[in-house]
């Protein structure tokens, strides 16, 4: 079986699948950020990213272009072996989106569990 992508909070961990969006409004600017994720045996790798706008720390990554009314970037980034997200509970949740269904992350882990870690999943036994 290929690489699959997990959330891990705590003692919860949930399996995304190999391809997830992970989306996010920023606290200040109020414009939404998406990055497409693939789980490969690597580790996770940010395929492609969007941004409304720009401003307060949102600024589209070099070579982005405008595509849709939103700024477009397809880095070329190593794999990472996890991305730590923090909850502050002072703005709205991260959402994770897949295969175009977007839910809160609250709706996955305890609304509470800080930091949550994507990473990829452990292996099951057998």
């Amino acid at each position: 079986m290929g690489a699959l992508a997990c959330l891990v909070a705590g003692g919860a961990v949930v399996r995304l699948g190999a391809a997830f969006t992970l989306a996010w409004t920023h606290s200040v600017q109020k414009s939404e950020w998406q990055e497409d994720w693939r789980a490969t045996p690597d580790g996770l790798v940010v395929v492609e990213m969007r941004v409304e706008g720009s401003g307060a720390g949102m600024e589209p990554p070099e070579g982005a272009v405008m595509e849709g009314g939103r700024y477009v970037a397809r880095p070329q980034a190593m794999p990472l072996k996890e991305v730590v997200l923090r909850r502050s509970g002072a703005t709205a949740d991260w959402r994770i989106c897949i295969n175009g269904r977007c839910r809160p992350m609250g709706g996955m882990i305890p609304a509470d569990a800080d930091p949550v870690t994507l990473a990829l999943c452990p292996d099951e036994p057998g």
